[in-house]
């Protein structure tokens, strides 16, 4: 999630063990907290024909303009549905039919019943603008210092000033948290786990960033075991991001249903990769790419995905608090705009960064 790490070629992670099933919990070191029975990882043949009845996906990672996080997003306080709708609204005029939304436990911590609503209400929104969703569980990315209630606002010209992990280091500081986190996952997965509206649960992004490494590792398979308790209608994954997590990569291509990746790179190594995941048998969904300033276009990405009928989901919508018309290691204090946006595509009163881009975009995704 918009980080320098661009993964490259996949080829290093498993080869040699792709396809063989091991004990997730002992290998990972992990119990679960009860005796629910899990089901198994998707056959490829299930994957497939689940797959083959979306057609191609297109669509972005979203954030409302008006939230500088998940938080912001999802709190009662500034759940923005006037926003959503609206920008929603622009997403399915490009031809967009999908939309990955992170999540975040304090929100549903501090106001479980509400916040349920509030995942509803925001589906309803979607689903009247004829997409779909996919959401985000876990993150080991940004800030570790995290609070219910007012958000700060963003650092002039910053990107993604304000962004916070979940849980975070939280989670090693505080051995109770696994219960809150375990009934938080369950929860929402069982209130949502036959609703058409959602395309796939993704339970952690990235795993192993900021330093993390393979600490990431007890959680990514704790949070796969309570999803398969609940044993959703919809698939689960984890996708791949960095290849020298060799021991997370491994663990996530062996245990999702459905294979997600991100990949910030130029045509010629975004190509190998895909050609690196298609060892899986497994349909595949880029669920992060497109940073202008380094070479990540819609011009040379988008048609390479349709071609290889890899679902696009790129960073991300409106320039808005999170900041990512910057680039990752190019502030601009000012906080003026840049010459080159690094993601996005509209700006908040909807008029767009390039109408050439919109032009390619409709042409891919068949909008009038």
């Amino acid at each position: 999630m918009m980080k320098k790490y661009l993964l490259p070629l996949l080829m290093i992670v498993v080869a040699a063990s792709c396809g063989q099933q091991e004990n997730k919990n002992e290998e990972a070191g992990t119990t679960t907290s009860d005796s629910t029975k899990e089901r198994e990882v998707w056959s490829k043949e299930k994957a497939n024909d689940w797959y083959a009845t979306k057609g191609w996906l297109a669509g972005s990672n979203f954030t409302p303009s008006t939230a500088i996080n998940q938080l912001e997003f999802w709190q009662a306080e500034t759940f923005d549905t006037a926003t959503i709708d609206r920008e929603l609204g622009w997403a399915e005029g490009i031809g967009f039919n999908v939309m990955r939304v992170f999540l975040h436990h304090v929100a549903w911590q501090v106001d479980k019943e509400g916040f349920k609503q509030r995942m509803n209400e925001y589906l309803s929104i979607a689903d009247k603008h004829h997409i779909s969703t996919m959401f985000v569980f876990f993150d080991d990315c940004w800030d570790s210092v995290y609070q219910a209630g007012k958000q700060r606002e963003p650092k002039p010209g910053i990107h993604n000033s304000g962004w916070v992990k979940d849980p975070g280091k939280l989670y090693y500081e505080e051995p109770a948290l696994i219960d809150t986190l375990e009934m938080y996952v369950k929860d929402v997965l069982t209130t949502f786990k036959n609703d058409k509206r959602i395309l796939l649960w993704d339970l952690y992004n990235e795993p192993g960033n900021s330093g993390y490494g393979n600490k990431s590792m007890v959680l990514l398979s704790q949070a796969f075991s309570w999803a398969r308790q609940i044993d959703p209608d919809q698939p689960l994954s984890a996708g791949v991001w960095k290849p020298d997590l060799t021991e997370l990569n491994k663990f996530q291509l062996e245990n999702s249903d459905v294979i997600t990746y991100h990949n910030y790179n130029k045509e010629d190594e975004h190509a190998k990769v895909i050609d690196s995941l298609k060892q899986y048998g497994r349909p595949l969904i880029c669920t992060e790419y497109m940073a202008r300033t380094r070479g990540s276009l819609f011009s040379n990405i988008m048609p390479l995905l349709k071609k290889e009928n890899v679902g696009a989901i790129n960073w991300g919508l409106v320039a808005g608090k999170t900041n990512t018309m910057y680039a990752w290691d190019t502030p601009m204090p000012d906080g003026k705009e840049p010459k080159v946006w690094f993601h996005d595509i509209f700006r908040k009163d909807g008029t767009v960064y390039s109408e050439a881009e919109i032009k390619l975009i409709k042409s891919l995704t068949g909008a009038k």
